[in-house]
């Protein structure tokens, strides 16, 4: 069975056993989600959500993107500003969809 649901304003779409990252969630690691912000399942929709339905999750490990160089700079002023960012993730393993 296949879900798409909502996490961290934005949306995955996910079967059991997919492996996905999302933004960082203030879980500890082994530790299973539950997400119930469910758009679809199957071929039942939600407006916006189907009620009942939930997505439950493990989280394997908490980490770090690689890092990109945000640089600035305006013509002809002598201005350049070299900035690094590295985004934090979650990766969960889609245990069951339940709709």
């Amino acid at each position: 069975m296949k879900a798409i649901f909502e996490t961290g304003g934005k949306q995955y779409y996910v079967q059991e056993g997919d492996v996905i990252y999302v933004e960082k969630l203030n879980a500890e690691v082994g530790s299973t989600i539950d997400f119930t912000e469910v758009l679809c399942v199957g071929d039942k929709t939600g407006t916006p959500y189907v009620s009942g339905a939930k997505v439950t999750c493990e989280v394997e490990k908490h980490g770090k993107n690689k890092k990109i160089v945000v640089f600035k700079y305006k013509p002809k002023k002598k201005y350049r500003n070299t900035r690094g960012h590295r985004q934090p993730y979650t990766k969960l393993v889609v245990k069951k969809i339940v709709g």
